[in-house]
């Protein structure tokens, strides 16, 4: 089976992480994934993902952030320069699920 949720997002980052930019998921759509990937997540709670966004797509995995209470999505410094995102800007974005 395979699932496929877009939402909106602003982009923004963690001080511990660097570069590392993300977008964190609605609270709604980060239930609905732990729900569904209960036994499946691996550490920090990671689960693999198709993302999009523009005309990029990637693979990665989204992970649990138990402050938030959401799934954080990480975007890909080559994905940042070829939509020409920057930090602070609401993109949209779709993840799917169950691709592999």
């Amino acid at each position: 089976m395979q699932i496929a949720e877009t939402f909106r997002a602003p982009v923004w980052t963690q001080d511990s992480t660097g570069a590392w930019h993300f977008v964190t998921l609605p609270a709604d759509l980060s239930e609905r994934i732990r729900t569904l990937t209960t036994g499946l997540r691996k550490p920090f709670g990671s689960f693999r993902v198709k993302a999009r966004t523009g005309l990029s797509s990637w693979e990665t995995s989204l992970f649990a952030d138990t402050k938030r209470k959401a799934f954080l999505l990480p975007l890909k410094a080559d994905v940042r320069r070829k939509e020409k995102i920057a930090l602070g800007d609401t993109i949209e974005v779709t993840v799917v699920l169950g691709f592999l």
